[in-house]
């Protein structure tokens, strides 16, 4: 019981010093910004990412330019349910799963031979 008072930074009933008893609201507040900053900082941001994701791989079309996991890079020739079928140059097609593409190769798309 001592240990979760040290954790709450609460002080003990009846503590010397003749102090006041108002930690009780004062750690719930901590411990409500704690959790606030813990979701602004890590959950809500992965949230994010995960659904800009999802976008991405529902609006994949012919003719875009992506980049693996695994990092090849290619153009999409067939689309499938689950699966797209991708042109990485000089007639090689590999056909990968939907949720194995990374992003979209934008950079491709701008570049000058």
């Amino acid at each position: 019981m001592n240990l979760l008072y040290i954790l709450l930074m609460t002080p003990q009933q009846g503590a010397p010093g003749g102090e006041q008893q108002g930690g009780g609201y004062s750690s719930l507040i901590f411990l409500l910004v704690l959790i606030v900053i813990f979701y602004l900082f890590f959950i809500r941001p992965q949230v994010k990412k995960s659904k800009d994701q999802k976008n991405f791989q529902q609006g994949i079309s012919k003719g875009d330019k992506v980049i693996t996991i695994g990092g090849i890079h290619g153009k999409i020739v067939e689309v499938h349910e689950t699966a797209v079928t991708i042109d990485t140059g000089n007639g090689n097609k590999l056909k990968v799963e939907k949720s194995a593409l990374s992003m979209e190769n934008s950079s491709a798309s701008n570049d000058k031979k």
